[in-house]
């Protein structure tokens, strides 16, 4: 869903952020958490030469959670920098294990978007362990930035509701480096090229 309102975004000539504003105009908790992310992203502001910014929204489980994923594609390999989160969750009433949650969100989403391929051989799946199911390894690691709304709305999860933006904020900075749009995961070289 947030690819295809990032490709509204373009079709319309809008930014990515202020399309999606203009959307949330009644929904106050996805609008906290996106006009926070994009504060503290810096949303608006240049990037060093060769970064590129994407950004997602999404609510799971009672919690709102924005992203921006900053890039950068160097002879067809994606790096991530840098991704910022922020989240409406309610009253958080342990701020730093929400911020651990969302941690541990960003970097699963990040394996799923580079890794995440099960395959099969002979019927059966090739991926049986963690020997030879590929993760996101530490110096692969973004620098991560979690911001958490202040509210007092009902609480919602953290433990899952980080995952969702990810990828989308990801494919849409991609297709803002190279005007390719992404329609399956794991991104493969092919889709790191120039449109």
């Amino acid at each position: 869903m947030e690819t295809l309102i990032d490709e509204l975004a373009f079709t319309a000539g809008k930014d990515p952020v202020a399309y999606r504003r203009s959307l949330l105009q009644k929904s106050p908790r996805h609008l906290a958490a996106l006009n926070l992310v994009a504060e503290k992203s810096g949303w608006g502001k240049p990037l060093p030469a060769g970064h590129y910014r994407g950004v997602a929204v999404h609510e799971s489980f009672g919690s709102y959670v924005a992203e921006v994923a900053e890039i950068s594609i160097d002879n067809g390999h994606l790096r991530v920098h840098r991704v910022t989160c922020a989240i409406d969750c309610g009253l958080a009433v342990n701020p730093e294990g929400v911020r651990a949650q969302m941690e541990s969100c960003i970097i699963f989403g990040l394996t799923a978007v580079l890794y995440g391929e099960i395959t099969l051989e002979k019927g059966r799946i090739k991926q049986r362990n963690f020997h030879d199911y590929k993760m996101v390894r530490m110096n692969e690691m973004p620098q991560m930035d979690v911001y958490i709304v202040d509210s007092n709305e009902k609480m919602g999860g953290a433990g899952e509701p980080g995952v969702p933006p990810v990828a989308p904020a990801i494919i849409n900075a991609i297709f803002a480096a190279t005007g390719k749009r992404i329609r399956r995961l794991p991104i493969q070289s092919s889709d790191l090229t120039k449109a």
